[in-house]
């Protein structure tokens, strides 16, 4: 469904009970002269809204005495219900809706403001609130209304139209590697992703992550495979173009040196064959459920020995296995080998044997201490040989510290500051380094991409968080069989940290500003005339908002904000 955009008078009288459709209304509010003290003006907008939900922003602004704690109130007119919300804690009771600050916000000074934002449900229709009571002080009043295209913004007043050099210069003809996705994993011991987060996670509507890559276990015991079934089929059928990646992190313990699942241990060599059969039993199981298991790992992190399921491995040790035993996992493509940071010692041997090398598929490898020991860039031997290396996995959340409850408040600054600059950073780099996939650990965690609603860290379970709209800002719009292509930078676009895509009629852009710097009508330039331009921007006060670009022929200028990661999507 097409999302419509509109700003709508408070005017009842203007406002359609019939409405399907309403992408934002304001109400400010204007106080008769002597009521300055209790003035206040309430601006509410429906950032985006699809068939039975919506987002919406709140923006508050005293113009009286300084306000020290506030409480919001409105009413719906229509049957709509507030879910989660950020910035604020948010009840209501029937038709009434509260909102009170919480502490982390602070005071509201005069002509100051302070912002914050849920999401909610509706049907029928969704009219604005007509009215406001700030700390139970009524404001009254409206605005007169101001129409906004309805298909979408190309153009916008703080732009103004792109002439002269080009900041970003986007050459389609010089192309890089194929892009096989963006994802995360599932859970690998117990549990899973319900039907309705798997949907968030991979779906491509509003609020959802557009996750393209889904990760999950291959148990030792068959009769635990069934509990990733339903997730797998539902990413398979609500996404487009997922592709899951199957990793077994022990051999039965029967078959190892040591006897045990979990503290390494060798898989005895006379157990090859049953180990192949093994993984093939796994990939024909999910595919008579349903499920293609697209790309299948011989072992997850063969170079680590915990006291969890785990088995080691040497780079030889995985040559001979997938060299004499590969070709019985049939109906998917094999990986090698997940080391922990990417050790060519694992990978070498088998890329450099003809019969191994023509068994597997991709060269995988995990981020914890690949940046320090140099490996987080091109791997030439698996160019030379067209093998896809995809980063199966990483974890950082040390933005907690002590475990402070920081992740439920998307505002937090060390939570956003961790985002961009290490998650969102090795993203880039992974993408300059001519990688094909990059896969984050558990989608559903509180700190990941949905929460968990662990009472302790403050998330609401499957509720977007703020890393998964930032790094929706690739999966959502960086497809599979996207193309990265070259590009050249000004001297004004130099902070920017830019990733450029070819694929689906389109070009795509990823732009990180790390600054503390806003790149202001920064002008991109592609080779064809553009018919449609569209920006989003993930920042740490908004989430995947839509932005005003402005297009002349085939140049089309943008506003990056600082401390932000947007993306660019040009239609010729």
């Amino acid at each position: 469904m097409r999302r419509v955009k509109k700003r709508l008078s408070v005017n009842a009288a203007r406002i359609s009970a019939g409405a399907m459709l309403l992408a934002s209304a304001a109400v400010a509010v204007a106080l008769p002269a002597g009521a300055a003290a209790a003035g206040c003006s309430v601006n509410y907008a429906v950032s985006s809204q699809w068939q039975g939900g919506f987002g919406a922003n709140v923006t508050i602004t005293n113009l009286g005495d300084p306000v020290t704690s506030w409480t919001l109130t409105w009413s719906y007119s229509a049957g709509q219900r507030v879910a989660e919300a950020w910035n604020t804690t948010l009840t209501q009771n029937g038709a009434a809706v509260t909102a009170r600050n919480v502490s982390y916000n602070g005071s509201i000074p005069t002509n100051g403001s302070t912002s914050f934002g849920f999401n909610g449900s509706w049907s029928g229709s969704n009219p604005a609130p007509t009215s406001f009571a700030l700390n139970g002080v009524t404001c009254t009043g409206g605005t007169a209304p101001t129409a906004e295209p309805t298909t979408g913004p190309t153009t916008g007043p703080t732009n103004p139209p792109p002439t002269g050099p080009a900041d970003i210069t986007v050459n389609t003809a010089t192309r890089y590697q194929t892009i096989d996705g963006f994802g995360a994993a599932t859970p690998i011991w117990g549990g899973t992703w319900s039907t309705a987060e798997t949907q968030t996670l991979v779906g491509l509507g509003a609020n959802q992550l557009g996750l393209s890559i889904v990760r999950t276990g291959i148990s030792p015991v068959s009769g635990e495979w069934s509990t990733q079934v339903n997730a797998l089929r539902t990413a398979k059928s609500a996404g487009s173009g997922v592709k899951i990646l199957a990793s077994p992190w022990t051999a039965p313990a029967a078959w190892k040196t040591n006897n045990s699942r979990t503290n390494g241990g060798k898989l005895r060599t006379d157990y090859y064959d049953d180990y192949a059969n093994h993984l093939n039993s796994y990939v024909q199981y999910m595919r008579n459920q349903g499920v293609t298991i697209d790309v299948t790992s011989v072992q997850n992190e063969p170079d680590w020995h915990p006291d969890y399921d785990s088995m080691d491995w040497s780079g030889t040790e995985l040559r001979n296995f997938v060299r004499d035993h590969g070709a019985r996992v049939q109906n998917t493509r094999l990986m090698v080998a997940e080391a922990v940071n990417l050790n060519y010692t694992y990978t070498d041997p088998t890329l450099n044997d003809a019969t191994a090398r023509n068994n597997i598929g991709y060269i995988g490898g995990h981020l914890y201490g690949t940046e320090a020991s140099g490996r987080l860039r091109s791997y030439p031997l698996a160019e030379q040989h067209n093998k896809p290396v995809w980063m199966t996995e990483w974890n950082l959340h040390e933005a907690d510290g002590n475990g402070s409850n920081i992740w439920g408040n998307p505002g937090n600054q060390a939570v956003w500051n961790e985002t961009l600059d290490d998650i969102m950073r090795t993203v880039h780099r992974s993408m300059e380094s001519n990688w094909s996939a990059y896969i984050w650990w558990y989608g559903k965690r509180y700190y990941s991409f949905i929460g968990d609603g662990e009472a302790a860290f403050g998330t609401t379970a499957g509720a977007p968080l703020k890393r998964g709209y930032a790094f929706s800002q690739y999966a959502k719009y960086v497809r599979p069989g996207y193309q990265r292509v070259a590009l050249a930078k000004s001297t004004k676009a130099a902070p920017l940290e830019v990733t450029a895509y070819s694929g689906g009629g389109k070009t795509t852009l990823v732009i990180l500003n790390r600054s503390t710097s806003a790149v202001n009508n920064a002008v991109i330039q592609v080779p064809q005339n553009i018919t449609r331009a569209e920006h989003y921007l993930t920042s740490q006060s908004v989430n995947a908002a839509s932005q005003p670009v402005s297009v002349n022929g085939g140049q089309v200028s943008v506003n990056v904000g600082a401390r932000s990661i947007s993306t660019v999507v040009l239609t010729p």
